[in-house]
C-alpha cells in the first residue's frame, strides 16, 4: 500500500500552436494541443509525503516556461501525465508504488 503524498500540476496550452511538455529528470516529452490541459501527477517516496524540492525544500515541482515548451522538474518517485478526465496521456510504467507496481 502506498503511504506517501501525491501532487498534481495542471499545464494548459492557451496558445495558437502545440506546446511541448518535457518532464525531467526522465526527459519524457509529449505535445499539448491548443486549448488542452494536461495533469502531471507525481508521488512522494517519503512516508510523511514530503518532497525533496528543487530550489527550496518540500516542492513537488519546478516549472520552466519557454515560448514553445514547458519543462516540469518532478521531485517525486515517479510521474504520470493524464488529461483532465484522468485518462492516461503518457502511460509509461515508472514502477510507481501509488499505482500498485513494485519499486
Amino acid at each position: 500500500m502506498f503511504t506517501g503524498g501525491t501532487a498534481r500540476l495542471l499545464v494548459t496550452n492557451d496558445g495558437e500552436a502545440p506546446l511541448e511538455l518535457i518532464v525531467e529528470p526522465w526527459a519524457d516529452t509529449c505535445q499539448i494541443q491548443r486549448q488542452q490541459t494536461c495533469v502531471v501527477v507525481t508521488h512522494s517516496p517519503a512516508a510523511d509525503g514530503s518532497w525533496s524540492g528543487t530550489l527550496h525544500g518540500d516542492e513537488p515541482f519546478q516549472v520552466v516556461h519557454r515560448r514553445d515548451s514547458v519543462t516540469v522538474w518532478v521531485n517525486g518517485h515517479c510521474f504520470h501525465i493524464a488529461d483532465m478526465a484522468g485518462r492516461a496521456i503518457d502511460a509509461a510504467d515508472w514502477q510507481c508504488p501509488a499505482q500498485g507496481a513494485t519499486s
